[in-house]
């Protein structure tokens, strides 16, 4: 897998993640996908960007790090884009293997 599909594949499962908890941490996201937490804190700023996410602050809490995130609405609308290519790329692999599969045979 190349670091972009790479990309898409924590993206999609981040966005996931956030709409299953807004409250779930970097670090907690980083544990789960087996991957560095500088890796989530880039996912988690491309999304920002994109505009598929807002991040609140939870200002008046004991853990001043202690964050919320939010998807957008363009952010769930993409949430399906973004997988439906996903799959589609994987179910293309998927058939080019079966037909390497069967060259060999």
């Amino acid at each position: 897998m190349n670091i972009k599909s790479m990309n898409q594949a924590l993206e999609i499962f981040v966005l996931n993640e956030i709409g299953k908890n807004s409250e779930i941490s970097q670090r907690e996201l980083a544990g789960k996908f087996e991957v560095s937490l500088g890796k989530i804190n880039f996912i988690i700023k491309e999304l920002t960007k994109k505009g598929y996410i807002k991040i609140i602050r939870f200002a008046k809490a004991e853990n001043k790090m202690k964050y919320k995130y939010i998807l957008t609405p363009e952010g769930i609308e993409n949430k399906f884009k973004i997988t439906k290519r996903f799959v589609e790329r994987k179910i293309k692999e998927y058939e080019k293997l079966l037909d390497e599969i069967g060259e060999k045979q």
